[in-house]
């Protein structure tokens, strides 16, 4: 179980929350038609075309929501819609790190400064032929 730290607290049950506990891994199946249902109902409809539910950004929060909501049944979905600010972000993070199967501690090693391998010599085959004064030609 870990625990979110709120920048903005909200009142739940008339108690000032500043810290939530969650644990993506008790999300049910139940939990997660419900957050996806909740994020249809509560969605403008101005989308023709549903995201992939990997790009569903608003999916990614109410399963963040679900997270929360799996290891503190006394909280309602509506106390969590009360999050606001980079709280919300930090929600969604939980949600959408669910979605792709990557835990918090993975998600904070991410970097795109490892050198590659890959060379342009490695994917751009030779397109060039030998005449008979073995000059090369394309």
């Amino acid at each position: 179980m870990k625990t979110l730290e709120l920048k903005n607290p909200i009142l739940i049950n008339g108690e000032k929350v500043s810290k939530l506990k969650y644990d993506e891994n008790e999300i049910t199946g139940v939990l997660f038609a419900e957050a996806d249902t909740r994020k249809r109902t509560n969605s403008s409809g101005t989308v023709a075309i549903s995201p992939a539910a990997e790009f569903d950004f608003a999916l990614h929060t109410y399963l963040g929501y679900a997270a929360i909501i799996a290891v503190n049944p006394h909280i309602d979905w509506s106390d969590l819609e009360r999050i606001k600010g980079n709280d919300v972000i930090a929600v969604t993070r939980i949600g959408r790190n669910f979605m792709l199967g990557v835990s918090e501690e993975d998600s904070q090693g991410e970097t795109s400064e490892e050198p590659t391998e890959t060379s342009a010599e490695s994917i751009i085959p030779a397109l060039t032929d030998s005449n008979e004064n073995g000059l090369q030609t394309l």
